[in-house]
């Protein structure tokens, strides 16, 4: 874990105006008290790294203040735009969650642009929501915890189970989300495993998934229309949601120069706050959906956890 250093708690009690230093800020489930972007929403708290002020005084030669730029905590020892939604920010007394980097600036609108003549935060800030309250000040030492996106992929096959040959869906689907992730700059941790066309294992695997916070769950086979073919039977009924639109746009791509495509029962949707993609056996197949999909992944993710980041 990595350091970060608060060098000042600022507030102000109206939007748009430069926040002023003050000894400690104490921290509720809404956001800081006597704050006004406190609230039910996903930008309660907002962090801005001496690294970033540093720059801007350099490019524009003008001495900045802490809090003129409206960051709640003032940092140092961390470039904190290079992190990502869900990462954390923490301590024994407080736990933040990243929600957002950078935001809209206003210009002209802003009476914080007016005053510097440019404004960091749009670029560099970072937005969180409280997952635990408590009280900072300036001198405090936070750290930085990276989220680790949990993924289980599942092989459906009564053959590959028993050994009769070697899965390639799987170990294709876990390469395509694992180099997703790592361009992205995300962490992964991703778990594989294969079980036969059997209903009660399979809903089995999934249950135990959810409870232990995969954030996505994608299984291979078991999609087609034949007798052992389960995998949409079982899945469907566990869904909280269904998400209709992806896989009715991969049957249409693909079907249309390819009709055996259309046969496919393939399905996605949500188990609480997991993800799940039911995708087709074949290597080729595990290929086109997932080229599809994954564009998908971290809109998806961000609705799933009521991050509003249209």
């Amino acid at each position: 874990m990595q350091e970060i250093k608060v060098l000042s708690v600022n507030v102000s009690d109206k939007k748009g105006i430069i926040k002023t230093p003050v000894d400690t800020i104490h921290i509720t489930n809404i956001g800081i008290e006597g704050d006004a972007h406190s609230g039910n929403w996903h930008r309660q708290i907002s962090l801005l790294g001496k690294e970033s002020i540093d720059k801007y005084s350099k490019q524009y030669n003008k001495q900045i203040r802490f809090g003129e730029f409206a960051e709640n905590i003032t940092t140092e020892g961390i470039e904190l735009f290079r992190m990502k939604p869900f990462d954390r920010i923490e301590s024994e007394k407080i736990i933040l969650e990243v929600t957002q980097i950078g935001k809209k600036c206003h210009g002209e609108k802003c009476n914080i642009f007016k005053e510097t003549g440019d404004c960091v935060m749009p670029k560099e800030g970072i937005f969180c929501r409280v997952i635990k309250g408590g009280s900072i000040q300036a001198g405090d030492v936070l750290y930085y915890v990276k989220k680790v996106i949990k993924i289980k992929i599942i092989t459906l096959s009564d053959r590959a189970s028993r050994g009769e040959y070697i899965d390639s869906s799987g170990p294709l689907a876990r390469g395509l989300v694992e180099k997703y992730f790592a361009e992205s700059g995300r962490d992964s941790s991703i778990e594989l495993n294969i079980l036969p066309d059997e209903a009660a294992l399979l809903q089995n695997e999934i249950l135990q998934s959810v409870k232990n916070d995969y954030d996505i769950i994608i299984t291979t086979g078991g999609t087609g229309i034949g007798i052992r073919d389960i995998s949409p039977d079982v899945i469907r009924p566990m869904l909280s949601k269904e998400i209709t639109g992806i896989m009715e746009y991969i049957r249409t791509k693909y079907g249309s120069i390819h009709p055996n495509a259309l046969i496919s029962r393939s399905l996605a949707g949500t188990i609480n706050q997991s993800l799940i993609y039911v995708l087709p056996g074949h290597p080729k197949a595990v290929n086109e959906y997932l080229d599809e999909i994954l564009k998908t992944i971290e809109h998806s993710l961000n609705m799933l956890h009521n991050i509003d980041s249209h």
